[in-house]
């Protein structure tokens, strides 16, 4: 193991020795408590609490307290074993209900392990440090303490569940508590009530409603999809919402998916709702015969698909029971595959660089429920590989995580605040054209079967949407943004020449709103601001006599400039889509 932060391994067994002295600080302070589990996460640790009084704010103080204490202790971490009964017994004695279940559950082989940090004992399979001083006492925060089911089972006893966090040094610890300030801030939920872009109701829990500002960014979002696409050979179509439950024991998605889709009967006929699109794609692909001369064939779809998630799992615009798919199938010969593969990556690479998002690729492998011959699997597997490595990319292995009917490479987006986001996908199916029966004429005059392509971009246009909110905290650039300009008359007097300003304005293409409010100049400019419209126009006397606007972005006051040089520079950050402005 490497002895770096950087490292995974070595990162989780930092953590999860802070989970240890986290549960060392609670039976020090709470003698009663009973320990469940508390495994190492991501951005941290928890431990799983059986306590007989929830735990409030200065009860997590003082447990920090006590792990600082822990911390300067030094003492040594000692891994022993036990046979099973001992085990057992060893963990009765203490009144550790929780731990002897965990025993009894373990294969009747499993080596059982403890580890004692001096009047501490856990039961737990490692690693860890080898003293509870390795671990940066002043770089340790519990983070929160909510509910969760021991063993995620809702028929269990709820446990209280402490969260926290850990790093080598305090300013590491203060960087990433102001990473989560900063992301608290930019929550796409939060901004888009304040925005007015989407609601979330009580009477469709999972179901998005989009608002008129909301919808303009949607629809400016959806326009440059379209564009990219069609420069990139891809002809439209729409497929059904509604389709019968035989279509999806043919694709196969009834007997691996059925648990997250939507049924319903139609004159005494079974239907689902789609969780996806690709099976209405195949559908149109059969309608007319194919040669090879007509492929690839690239068929994009804008489709609304709906798949059941569980209500706990539901988030915002990033977890939801129905979005919008910017699907694409592409159906072509087993010679084509690779230089279409790169095609989509090249599409991808355009798309993702204009929102700033740089991105890392994983190849998710054949999963253990899965259609397709071994065989048929790894050189689909090894076509992808090839595919992105002769364009200079790297990418992880993700085993086991392909789809059930091919492997695929993810593609997860980093935003400004470091975050991942995987949204990209591309899928290389050859069970799909089987199931059925797709083919084509080759040149030698023989039916063929073509090979096909899933592919998503943005992934959920939705979820996207999420996505660049919170990259963006709300301040799209200027081609994205609802409203672009807004204008901001001093006095009545000047209504007119503003009303005058937005009719150019809107007659070259440019969203534009008027405040005629009887408000103060600034509280009209921090309200614009809050609303994080890109350009404010304060217009006076002064500049309506003259034929100008004092020019306002986000960041800095530019001054006054003449009505038609603003709007060419204006013209020319829209038309390029530039991600920052031009004056």
């Amino acid at each position: 193991m490497a002895y770096s932060f950087e490292d995974e391994q070595y990162r989780r067994t930092y953590r999860h020795t802070t989970s240890h002295i986290l549960a060392q600080a609670v039976k020090r302070l709470f003698p009663e408590a009973k320990l469940a589990i508390g495994p190492a996460i991501d951005d941290g640790f928890y431990y799983d609490i059986d306590v007989d009084r929830p735990f409030v704010p200065e009860d997590l103080e003082a447990l920090e307290a006590e792990m600082r204490r822990i911390c300067k202790e030094k003492i040594p971490l000692e891994r022993f074993e036990l046979p099973r009964a001992e085990a057992i017994a060893f963990m009765e004695e203490r009144q550790e209900p929780y731990k002897v279940e965990l025993i009894n559950d373990l294969p009747e082989d499993a080596v059982i392990s403890f580890y004692r940090q001096g009047d501490f004992t856990d039961l737990c399979a490692g690693p860890h440090l080898d003293s509870t001083g390795r671990v940066k006492g002043n770089a340790i925060k519990l983070t929160s303490c909510t509910g969760a089911y021991w063993r995620g089972d809702s028929n269990r006893k709820m446990l209280q569940r402490i969260y926290g966090t850990c790093f080598p040094t305090k300013a590491e610890l203060d960087e990433h508590l102001a990473r989560i300030e900063e992301a608290k801030k930019r929550d796409h939920r939060k901004l888009g009530k304040e925005l007015g872009l989407f609601a979330l109701m009580e009477e469709g829990p999972g179901f998005p409603f989009f608002l008129p500002k909301g919808m303009q960014l949607r629809n400016t979002l959806i326009d440059y999809w379209r564009e990219v696409h069609k420069r990139y050979g891809y002809v439209e179509i729409s497929t059904p919402m509604i389709l019968n439950q035989e279509l999806w024991h043919r694709s196969g998605h009834w007997d691996h998916y059925k648990d997250n889709m939507y049924t319903t009967v139609i004159d005494g006929e079974d239907y689902a709702v789609k969780p996806m699109n690709c099976p209405g794609g195949m559908l149109v692909y059969k309608l007319e015969p194919h040669s090879y001369r007509e492929l690839p064939l690239r068929m994009a779809e804008l489709g609304l698909v709906h798949r059941h998630e569980l209500s706990g799992a539901l988030h915002g615009l990033f977890r939801v029971h129905c979005f919008t798919q910017d699907d694409a199938h592409i159906f072509m010969t087993r010679d084509q595959m690779k230089d279409e593969i790169q095609n989509v990556v090249r599409l991808f690479d355009e798309v993702y660089s204009l929102f700033g998002l740089p991105y890392k690729i994983e190849l998710s492998t054949m999963p253990e429920d899965h259609l397709g011959e071994l065989e048929v699997w790894q050189f689909a597997e090894q076509t992808l590989q090839d595919a992105i490595t002769d364009m200079g990319k790297t990418f992880e292995i993700n085993a086991g995580d392909g789809a059930f009917y091919g492997p695929k490479l993810d593609f997860h987006l980093e935003d400004s605040l470091g975050r991942t986001w995987q949204c990209g996908t591309v899928q290389l199916d050859f069970q799909m054209p089987e199931r059925f029966d797709l083919e084509y004429v080759g040149a030698d005059g023989e039916k063929h079967r073509p090979v096909m392509i899933h592919r998503v971009v943005l992934g959920s246009i939705e979820r996207f949407i999420g996505v660049i909110t919170e990259h963006f905290a709300g301040a799209f650039p200027t081609w994205l943004s609802p409203v672009q300009v807004k204008i901001l008359p001093i006095t009545d007097r000047t209504h007119e020449y503003a009303k005058e300003v937005a009719a150019k304005l809107e007659a070259a293409g440019v969203r534009t709103e008027v405040d005629l409010r009887n408000e103060k100049l600034g509280f009209k400019i921090r309200e614009a601001q809050m609303e994080k419209v890109p350009y404010k126009l304060v217009v006076g006397d002064k500049e309506a006599a003259e034929g100008t606007v004092a020019v306002r972005t986000r960041e800095a006051d530019k001054g006054a400039m003449s009505l038609d040089d603003f709007m060419a520079k204006l013209q020319e950050e829209i038309a390029s889509r530039s991600r920052t402005s031009l004056f």
